[in-house]
């Protein structure tokens, strides 16, 4: 990657990117932030040894690829101020709920790609789910791959709207696994274990069975039942939850989020 790649906001997932880009070689020289916070700039100057600038201006011209690393609230605003200088180059949105058609509208182009991470992408462990406009060329979409790579998994989506989905499952999913963990550390300290015990228990469990899940061509469904002996502790475990209505809640609440990254679309994307 010799073309220079610039990012429009410098927050964790800007840096997840970043990060990935210069451990897999590319040279911090071809890479440029334009991020408002001071705070935020210096340290990722002194972390990645890259330029940072507080405003858009001319010094973008050179960018091949813009990665828009946007709140989605601010998107608009940030388009406007950047649009002069990034004509001709391809754009790829980390910004939740913001449509293309929009994105479009605003930078005057059709080389867009949306695409959604999530946070374990700060360690190279994330999974993204892209798509893209018409308009972006087959070695565009590779560009995407290969910059996307660097933090973990990826896939392409065939519709955009599959993306809000994306939202509700991977990309808020990891606060759902730390949900599930706050409350098995709880329990634990209940039942007598330390919290460090506890928690311990709790993360070693989600890797495990997430890698278990990985090497394993069963359903889950599957997996769960290999655990579940009738009469047994996972039994009473999970009778429990059903009872209780654990799992059709959980569905509601990705069918929350998902209508959530709908709304932020007509909310936030507004010409």
């Amino acid at each position: 990657m010799t073309q220079t790649i610039a990012f429009i906001g410098g927050g964790n997932m800007a840096s997840a990117i970043i990060g990935g880009l210069i451990q897999q070689g590319t040279s911090a020289n071809n890479i440029l932030v334009v991020e408002p916070f001071e705070e935020t700039r210096t340290k990722l100057k002194t972390q990645f040894g890259i330029a940072a600038i507080s405003a858009p201006d001319a010094s973008l011209a050179r960018a091949g690829l813009v990665v828009w690393a946007v709140k989605p609230q601010t998107f608009k605003d940030a388009a406007a101020q950047t649009c002069a200088h990034t004509s001709s180059a391809l754009h790829l949105s980390v910004a939740a709920g913001i449509r293309s058609d929009s994105i479009a509208a605003w930078l005057q182009t059709e080389r867009i790609i949306r695409c959604m991470p999530n946070t374990p992408a700060l360690i190279g462990k994330g999974i993204t789910a892209l798509v893209a406009r018409a308009g972006v060329s087959d070695a565009d979409k590779q560009w995407a791959s290969d910059v996307i790579a660097t933090t973990g998994e990826h896939l392409w989506l065939e519709r955009e709207d599959q993306l809000d989905a994306v939202t509700a499952i991977s990309g808020s999913g990891p606060a759902y696994m730390f949900y599930f963990m706050e409350a098995m550390t709880d329990a634990g300290a209940e039942m007598g274990l330390s919290r460090t015990q506890a928690y311990q228990l709790a993360v070693a469990t989600f890797i495990g069975a997430g890698e278990l899940a990985r090497a394993s061509e069963e359903p889950p469904e599957v997996l769960r039942q290999r655990v579940t002996s009738k009469g047994g502790t996972t039994y009473a475990a999970i009778t429990s939850m059903d009872v209780s209505g654990i799992k059709a809640s959980f569905a509601r609440a990705l069918h929350a989020a998902r209508d959530r990254a709908r709304e932020m679309g007509d909310e936030f994307g507004k010409a």
